[in-house]
């Protein structure tokens, strides 16, 4: 179980970075008063789903290790 932990956690971070780029890359930015504005057209999902992904595979992956 907690090699598959490890798996979740891995993937997630793998895809926390891959979907977080994207995500950053599909947002336009404006000036407005000399403020920089950026509005975003990306999916989120994707992001939130490899974040739950990590949170798991870190409750499962890294759990076993406070037994003595």
């Amino acid at each position: 179980m907690k090699i598959v932990g490890i798996i979740l956690f891995i993937v997630g971070i793998v895809g926390l970075i891959v979907f977080g780029i994207q995500a950053m890359n599909d947002s336009e930015s404006f000036s407005l008063f000399g403020l920089d504005i950026a509005v975003s057209h990306a999916n989120w999902t994707p992001v939130i789903i490899s974040g739950l992904f990590v949170l798991i595979g870190a409750i499962i992956g890294f759990a076993g290790k406070s037994k003595a």
